[in-house]
């Protein structure tokens, strides 16, 4: 069982392998590419292409949990919403990060960025950067600004990115992000929509490791576990999770 179902409305574990080149877009690439995957995970069944020309397959998104697999011009995405287990989730990413070089020739030399990002998602009907604010806390150097007389904060989405090695081609980042306007909070009328929180554990190739893809996945997951498990969860998914609490 995946503990962190428990945390938000919605969890999710993405890869997302960025290259330099452009992505093939043949018939014959993409739709053998993505039926190596639907004999792996039966429950990719709807294929389509975006306006911008994004070519996706994903699973039931009227199902609680869904995977989700993208093509992008120079970009190669694998998601999977609401994971039974971790477990789950890495196998498909393995498979993917498997398939990639040889079914859609991306090489390590082509590759500028590997990242393996947790999410996790809070439906908010109210001024989600006033509850993140609420939440976290501003600092001592912002306080004095969020309490003047009359003043309803707008923004605050809060991110640190933190170098992980020497050469810092390998980087953490974690980040806030909140979906309510200025209309909205002028009027008191806001929409059911979500705040999102990002670990997002990046690997940058150029002069980078000297691994796989597959390898570098599991070193970054092992660190994005580890993130999650004793800072993300308890300091920044509890404390938003009780602030959105208080306020229903």
């Amino acid at each position: 069982m995946n503990k962190y179902l428990a945390e938000s409305d919605d969890f999710y574990v993405n890869v997302n392998l960025n290259t330099e080149m452009e992505l093939p877009t043949s018939r014959d690439t993409v739709l053998h590419f993505f039926e190596q995957m639907k004999k792996r995970f039966p429950d990719l069944r709807n294929f389509y292409t975006k306006e911008e020309g994004d070519l996706v397959l994903e699973g039931d998104k009227e199902q609680e949990s869904y995977r989700v697999l993208a093509i992008e011009p120079r970009r190669l995405c694998s998601g999977h919403v609401n994971p039974e287990t971790l477990d789950a989730a890495y196998a498909q990413h393995e498979l993917v990060l498997e398939l990639a070089p040889h079914l859609l020739t991306i090489s390590v030399l082509d590759c500028e960025a590997l990242d393996v990002m947790f999410g996790f998602d809070f439906d908010y009907d109210g001024p989600h950067d006033e509850v993140v604010a609420e939440a976290l806390g501003v600092g001592p150097s912002f306080e004095g600004l969020s309490n003047l007389a009359g003043s309803k904060i707008l923004n605050y989405e809060p991110s640190i990115t933190l170098a992980l090695d020497e050469s810092c081609r390998l980087q953490a980042r974690l980040s806030i992000e909140t979906r309510t306007n200025a209309f909205q909070v002028r009027t008191g009328e806001f929409d059911e929509d979500q705040i999102s929180v990002y670990l997002t554990v990046r690997q940058y190739w150029g002069n980078g490791p000297d691994r796989t893809f597959l390898e570098s996945f599991r070193n970054q997951r092992a660190i994005g576990e580890e993130l999650v498990r004793n800072y993300v969860v308890p300091r920044v998914v509890h404390p938003l999770a009780r602030a959105i609490a208080s306020r229903s």
